[in-house]
């Protein structure tokens, strides 16, 4: 398979420009136009990663973290980011990254975690603040309609939340004259037509604009298809950082211990017990610290995440539980997303998740 079917797919599911600015999401080492025989899939892309794949015979290696995330000026093997370029260069092997736009779908790492804690009614703790929704209208024929709509659903447009195929429609009447050069399905040259017309209104994630725009070009009767589009300030609410849900309220040592066992940690982190039920949860996969305040302004009774600085454990104020279980630790199950996900999509591909336990943090 091509490696540009295969980001395709990704993108589809989790697309680039949902990734944090500073972020490095991507297509790192590659051709797009190399042929793909087999994928190696980890949460970091390490040596040894790189030594795996070559071993397993694997040509594409996608990892949740990023091996390039800052500048480089050269590549010359003097840390262990040039090493692996190198290696990976030298032994033909493509590197993908899908890290903080995996972070920031609904369905993405915090999804991941909110299912091995039983939470329900899941929500986005703090929706991006990128307005990504646009709205599209068009005007067709009544009797192009349904096929329309219907080919502007398949291209991603009419989503709402956990709807699909949401649309809106009225009737009216439009005119139009063409030109001696003109070729109109409706009507004559020179004189001018009025033709019964349905407005169709869609709503559209901008990822998906120029697939929708191609497909009503390609399927609209008329020479010149009319359409407005408008940006919205609506937000996305199955984009942005972090979940919240609800558990089956629990004393909170249960619930701490429920988190060790699911996370196999040794021990975690966590601010003072207030002696009540855990009812509500606010989760967020890796560094998380930036969603303290959300989570206590969405009444929250407990903050799971990583990487909480000895003085953002104040910022409790005693009003929520902070519980730090480590980096690696929160997104340990990511590259089994990503595995679950491709299987799904291309079942017959050769697909192999990484042994590697990639955790550079140590305990004594």
């Amino acid at each position: 398979m091509k490696l540009f079917k295969i980001i395709e797919i990704l993108e589809t599911w989790a697309p680039l420009n949902y990734q944090e600015e500073y972020d490095n999401s991507g297509l790192l080492i590659g051709d797009v136009n190399s042929d793909i025989k087999k994928i190696l899939i980890s949460l970091d892309c390490t040596n040894e990663v790189i030594n795996e794949a070559i071993n397993l015979n694997c040509n594409l290696i996608i990892s949740h973290h990023p091996l390039i995330f800052k500048g480089i000026k050269s590549i010359t093997g003097k840390n262990y980011v040039e090493k692996n370029i190198i290696k990976a260069i030298k032994s033909d092997i493509s590197i993908y990254s899908i890290h903080t736009n995996l972070d920031n779908i609904i369905d993405g790492v915090n999804n991941e975690i909110a299912e091995k804690l039983n939470i329900t009614n899941r929500k986005i703790l703090n929706l991006s603040s990128d307005n990504s929704l646009f709205k599209l209208i068009t005007y067709v024929p009544n009797d192009f309609h349904e096929i329309i709509l219907n080919s502007l659903f398949k291209s991603g447009a009419g989503k709402i939340g956990k709807y699909s195929e949401c649309s809106f429609t009225s009737q009216g009447e439009g005119s139009f004259r063409g030109s001696i050069l003109s070729n109109p399905r409706y009507g004559k040259k020179n004189i001018r037509s009025n033709i019964k017309e349905k407005k169709i209104e869609v709503i559209f994630e901008k990822n998906k604009k120029s697939k929708i725009i191609d497909s009503l070009k390609l399927n609209h009767p008329y020479e010149e298809v009319a359409y407005d589009i408008f940006k919205l300030e609506n937000k996305n609410n199955l984009i942005g950082s972090g979940l919240i849900g609800d558990i089956k309220p629990m004393k909170e040592i249960e619930f701490l211990k429920k988190i060790k066992k699911k996370f196999n940690l040794k021990f975690l982190k966590h601010t003072k017990l207030k002696n009540k039920l855990i009812k509500k949860v606010a989760v967020c996969g890796g560094s998380g610290s930036f969603l303290i305040k959300n989570s206590i302004h969405s009444n929250a009774d407990i903050f799971i995440t990583s990487d909480i600085k000895y003085h953002d454990f104040f910022e409790s104020n005693d009003r929520i539980i902070l519980v730090d279980i480590g980096h690696y630790e929160s997104e340990q199950f990511t590259k089994n997303i990503i595995f679950s996900y491709l299987i799904k999509k291309i079942s017959k591909f050769d697909i192999v998740l990484s042994k590697i336990n990639t955790n550079p943090v140590k305990y004594f």
